[in-house]
């Protein structure tokens, strides 16, 4: 583990499914499904579309029955994904650091965040080097330990935009 930062639920300032109000991640969902809200999904199987797929399943609702129109798969990255919701003026869960990056929020504005669920963990994996010769081991060991070491993590924890940290580093 190197960092981590948290998912949020962005949508139209005006939030006519009342997103805000939500007691948990699950009742935010719920609650742009029953509006039949827009809502962008990355639909790219990522980690946040991973994710976005398991707090659907916990709110008991299946995306592969939604009706067409108000759910919106774009098989994007989240950038293209944040400017694709701005543009509809549509609900989207995107990680904090992104949306905090993105300059194309349009009427858009966080509305949700704070459920544990929506921890967001960011680790270091190296290539192994028995399946993978030609990998550079020593690079990678080397870049791990800067990561993991003092100079990393104070760097990952000041790293900030607009006076927000964009990550919280806890390496172990």
């Amino acid at each position: 583990d190197i960092m981590y930062n948290d998912f949020v639920i962005v949508g139209p300032s005006a939030d006519p499914a009342l997103v805000e109000k939500s007691v948990s991640a699950s009742a935010a969902l719920t609650a742009i499904a029953r509006s039949r809200s827009q809502f962008v999904s990355r639909g790219d199987d990522s980690g946040t579309h991973r994710k976005e797929l398991l707090l659907w399943q916990a709110t008991g609702l299946d995306v592969n029955s939604f009706e067409p129109g108000w759910y919106r798969s774009v098989g994007a990255g989240m950038g293209a994904a944040l400017n694709t919701a701005s543009a509809m003026n549509a609900y989207l869960l995107s990680d904090r650091a992104s949306w905090l990056k993105s300059g194309n929020k349009g009427q858009l504005k966080l509305l949700y965040s704070g459920d544990p669920v929506l921890f967001n963990q960011y680790a270091y994996m190296p290539v192994a080097k028995t399946k993978h010769p030609h990998v550079k081991a020593n690079s990678a060991e080397e870049l791990e330990a800067w990561l993991v070491g003092s100079v990393g993590q104070s760097l990952i924890g000041s790293y900030k935009l607009n006076g927000e940290a964009l990550f919280v580093p806890n390496a172990r």
